[in-house]
C-alpha cells in the first residue's frame, strides 16, 4: 500500500479534521466517551435500517458517521493517554491475524464454519480471565440478538442439539408448558418459547432479528394503508368495523 494511497488520505484527512473540531468547536470540545454513547448506539440503529433497505447510498452515509465515532472516541481517549487511534487499529490488525491462522499461520480449516469454531476457540484462549463462553455477549445487546449470540456460543464448544427435529419437538414442548402455564409462570414460560424459536431459526440459517423486523415492516406498511383508505374515505379509523380493516389488509398484502 503506497503513502498515496487514497484511502489512507481520506482517513487523515478525518483525523486532521478531528483535531480541528475538538480545539475549535464548543459543542464537540465538551464531549466525553460517556456523552457521546447514545449517539453512537443512534448511528449503529441508522446503519441496520439502511441495510434492511438497502439503500447503498444510505448505508455509505451512516457508515461515515461510525468512523467519525470511531475517531472521536479515539480522539478523546488520546488526551489522557489512555489510547489513541494507532493502538485501536493495531490492536483490531493483531486480533484479525491471531485469529486467522488458516491466513497467516499453518492452520488447515474445511469451510466457513470450522473458521468460525477456530475463532471462538481462539478467543477463549484469550479471555482467560473470564469465567465463561458467554462472558463476550454483552449485557445491553437487544434480548433477541442476544439469546441468538449465546447460541451459537454454546454451539462453537459443542452444547449444541444434535438434529434439527429436536429443535423443533423443542419448540413444541415450550409452547406445551406455555399454554399449561398459570399467570405468574406465563412471562417466564413465554420466554422459553422465544428462546427456543430463536434456537429453530438458528438451525435453518435465519437471524430472528432481521425476521422479525421485516415482519414489522410489513405490519406498518398493511397498517398504514388502512389508515390510508379510511382518510380517503373521510372516515375516523376507529369507525372502521374489523371486517372493513381485514379486507383492506388482505388487499395490501
Amino acid at each position: 500500500m503506497s503513502k498515496s494511497d487514497p484511502r489512507l488520505e481520506a482517513f487523515g484527512r478525518l483525523l486532521n479534521i478531528m483535531d480541528d473540531l475538538r480545539e475549535k468547536c464548543p459543542w464537540d470540545r465538551e464531549q466525553t466517551i460517556e456523552s457521546i454513547r447514545h449517539l453512537t448506539i443512534e448511528e449503529t440503529y441508522e446503519l441496520s435500517d439502511a441495510i434492511l433497505d438497502n439503500d447503498m447510498a444510505e448505508i455509505e452515509k451512516e457508515l461515515g458517521d461510525l468512523a467519525l465515532h470511531l475517531v472521536f472516541y479515539s480522539k478523546i481517549a488520546s488526551e489522557t493517554n489512555a489510547f489513541d487511534i494507532t493502538s485501536v487499529l493495531n490492536g483490531i490488525c493483531e486480533k484479525l491475524i491471531r485469529r486467522h491462522p488458516h491466513i497467516y499461520g499453518d492452520v488447515q480449516v474445511d469451510g466457513a464454519d470450522q473458521v468460525k469454531q477456530n475463532w471462538e476457540q481462539i478467543k477463549q484462549k484469550e479471555s482467560k480471565g473470564k469465567k465463561s463462553v458467554l462472558s463476550g455477549v454483552p449485557k445491553s445487546m437487544p434480548s433477541l440478538v442476544k439469546a441468538m449470540r449465546m447460541q451459537e456460543k454454546a454451539a462453537q464448544v459443542g452444547f449444541d442439539w444434535p438434529d434439527k427435529s429436536l429443535v423443533w419437538d423443542k419448540v413444541e414442548e415450550e409452547l406445551q408448558e406455555f399454554k399449561e402455564a398459570d399467570n405468574s409462570e406465563k412471562p417466564s414460560e413465554f420466554g422459553d418459547v422465544l428462546f427456543s424459536l430463536v434456537n429453530y431459526a438458528r438451525w435453518h440459517d435465519i437471524n430472528p432479528d432481521d425476521a422479525l423486523e421485516l415482519t414489522n415492516r410489513k405490519f406498518k406498511n398493511r397498517f398504514e394503508t388502512i389508515e390510508r383508505v379510511a382518510k380517503e374515505q373521510g372516515r375516523e379509523l376507529k369507525s372502521l368495523t374489523l371486517e372493513e380493516m381485514e379486507e383492506i389488509w388482505q388487499q395490501a398484502k
